[in-house]
């Protein structure tokens, strides 16, 4: 009897799983789909787990959304291409359901399926299925049809593709308003399978139809048809009736739907062609860049160089920067980020000439500006600027205000001026970061906001491995005036607070700084610079300076002496680690805190292990 019962198994399990009050149970056999269905073979997941999973279809929107997806990728579990249509029934079902996400999803899997049919199956189920939704009574049936005629109708007859191309004009005059914003939404993609003939007679006063709608959310899913039909048409009928639609468009009543042109413009210049594009596309742009809602002004700005990359440099002087002149002083500070995060993408575009003479004041301005992401959005883009005017313009114009950034009271605004360092040193040369931005390093390494200390730590690393051992020796390590005046100060301030006496310089005025997360930055420091530095400098110049602070009075800083310690051992010779580190290591054993000693520990087994392995 259990023979013959096992292999309904498959089937009786998922069955009472789907009936459990439990919906993770039910979503967990959902997601076991392609394992049910290799259990249960290719002909029986035919004639019963797909008919079940049609039938199935008042559960959870998780559970539908899941079983949509599973659906799309099991055309392998049902025998091949030659049985796909057996999956359309369940997924038909699943286009009218109310919830939005489960219709996107099994609309999606259709044409995922629908793609790999072949054609005469197509003819013989898929339109079909396709004429069904479009003709469904409840409004959700007819919203999800509206994606799949670009999958039925190019292996359609012809007799079949007039039909369906009047019953996609049906949908973009439906009184639903959900589903003329899908039919807006899907335009493009029917259009593009249409032929040429049909384009302009047909598909096109369909487009015009839906521009025309009284409802904006209409309105503006046709802004984005605009450049799909402009592709499909010859310059001169994409200027007859896209270009008319589109400056009526740059001046509509909804700014939700100039919101859509702005982002949208630039694409159809290269579609109407030089001409149109200065008389009439170029007035439109402007207009947006001068709208009364802050929205379609961040969403014009933010597209202002890719529009000066479609028009000639002439023209963009001539009337677009003027515009973003005004820009960088609007009023809202989103608009004004917008333009920062593109405005020196315009540098390349407009040449050197222009860019002294017109974008760099507008730069200044930017980066003096109160709100802390327009800063960060230039400073990040310089490099940009640097290709087109050069480093010494950049160093003389620019450099200043970045350096007075260096102490912005935004913390991100210093981060982001801490991860451009290495970027604009290479850029700078060494003789000019040395004496402008090296005091700045060391300075970030005492700034009151950890992310701050921490980056500035790497930026040090980032900076050796940059320049190499070499530049690190010259001005990182003690041989250099850099080191003895700005940096070993620095390092010996917050290390340690007793007396040195081999320095003969500032070191007695910084002993008295309490704060250990300051020798904590430096003793971390020490740890990312060492790899780079390689064995003599750090034996010569690091060690001694870890060896001592060992000796702090603060646990946080003895136990990160004791990993830095450990970190250290592959870098140096046995001699070291037995002469100087192993001691420090023994002593940190005895210390009275915990964690001290658990950390020094783990530093001496290690030591050991490396012994015992060498």
């Amino acid at each position: 009897m259990a023979t013959t019962d096992e292999p309904l198994y498959p089937i009786a399990v998922l069955i009472d799983e789907l009936k459990n009050d439990d919906i993770q149970l039910r979503l967990n056999s959902i997601r076991k789909l392609s394992t049910i269905a290799r259990a249960l073979g290719e002909d029986r997941t035919r004639k019963e787990l797909i008919p079940f999973l049609s039938e199935n279809n008042d559960d959870d929107d998780e559970v539908l959304l899941a079983t949509a997806k599973e659906l799309g990728v099991f055309i392998p579990y049902v025998g091949g291409v030659e049985h796909a249509h057996v999956l359309l029934a369940p997924l038909e079902t699943l286009c009218t359901v109310e919830e939005t996400c489960v219709r996107d999803k099994a609309v999606e899997s259709l044409c995922r399926i629908g793609s790999q049919m072949r054609e005469r199956d197509l003819v013989d189920h898929f339109t079909p299925l396709v004429k069904r939704l479009a003709a469904g009574e409840w409004f959700t049936a007819r919203v999800s049809s509206c994606g799949l005629f670009h999958i039925a109708y190019p292996s359609a007859p012809d007799m079949v593709k007039t039909e369906l191309r009047s019953i996609y004009n049906q949908l973009c005059q439906d009184d639903m308003p959900m589903v003329r914003r899908s039919a807006a939404t899907n335009l493009g993609k029917f259009a593009a399978t249409v032929e040429s003939t049909h384009l302009k007679s047909d598909v096109m006063p369909m487009f015009e139809e839906l521009t025309q709608d009284e409802q904006d959310s209409v309105r503006l899913l046709a802004v984005e048809g605009c450049a799909a039909l402009g592709k499909l048409l010859e310059p001169q009928d994409c200027v007859e009736h896209i270009l008319p639609v589109i400056v009526n468009f740059s001046q509509d009543k909804s700014w939700r739907v100039r919101y859509m042109v702005a982002n949208q413009l630039y694409e159809l210049c290269d579609a109407v062609g030089p001409e149109p594009t200065r008389m009439d596309l170029v007035p439109a742009y402007i207009r947006l860049l001068r709208d009364n809602e802050a929205e379609v002004r961040i969403a014009a700005a933010g597209k202002v160089t890719k529009f000066c990359q479609i028009v000639n440099p002439e023209l963009a002087i001539q009337h677009i920067l003027p515009c973003v002149k005004e820009l960088s002083s609007d009023s809202s500070q989103h608009v004004r980020s917008s333009l920062a995060s593109v405005i020196m993408g315009m540098a390349p575009i407009l040449g050197k000439d222009a860019t002294i003479e017109q974008l760099l004041p507008i730069f200044l301005s930017l980066l003096k500006d109160e709100f802390p992401d327009v800063r960060l959005n230039i400073i990040s883009k310089l490099d940009q600027v640097n290709q087109v005017i050069g480093i010494d313009l950049l160093s003389q114009s620019l450099l200043p205000a970045i350096v007075e950034l260096a102490e912005d009271k935004h913390w991100r605004v210093r981060l982001a001026l801490i991860d451009y360092i290495p970027l604009l040193a290479s850029q700078l040369g060494v003789g000019f970061f040395d004496d402008k931005l090296g005091a700045l390093c060391m300075q970030w390494l005492q700034d009151k906001v950890y992310s701050i200390r921490d980056a500035a730590a790497n930026n040090l690393k980032r900076l050796a491995e940059k320049f190499g051992p070499e530049w690190a020796m010259q001005h990182i390590v003690p041989q250099s005036e850099y080191w003895k005046v700005i940096l070993l100060p620095s390092l010996i301030f917050v290390l340690t607070p007793v007396p040195v006496d081999c320095m003969d310089f500032k070191v007695l005025e910084m002993m008295s700084n309490p704060h250990y997360l300051y020798r904590m930055t430096v003793i971390h420091t020490i740890s990312l610079l060492a790899p780079v530095l390689g064995s003599e400098i750090t034996c010569s110049k690091l060690l001694p300076a870890v060896a001592k602070a060992s000796k702090d009075r603060v646990p946080n800083i003895k136990f990160n002496v004791a990993k830095v310690l450990q970190s250290l051992v592959p870098i140096v010779d046995q001699s070291v680690i037995e002469n100087t580190i192993r001691p420090c290591l023994v002593e940190l054993n005895e210390d009275p805190d915990v964690d001290v000693r658990f950390f020094a520990n783990q530093a001496l087994h290690s030591i050991d292990n490396a012994t015992m392995s060498s």
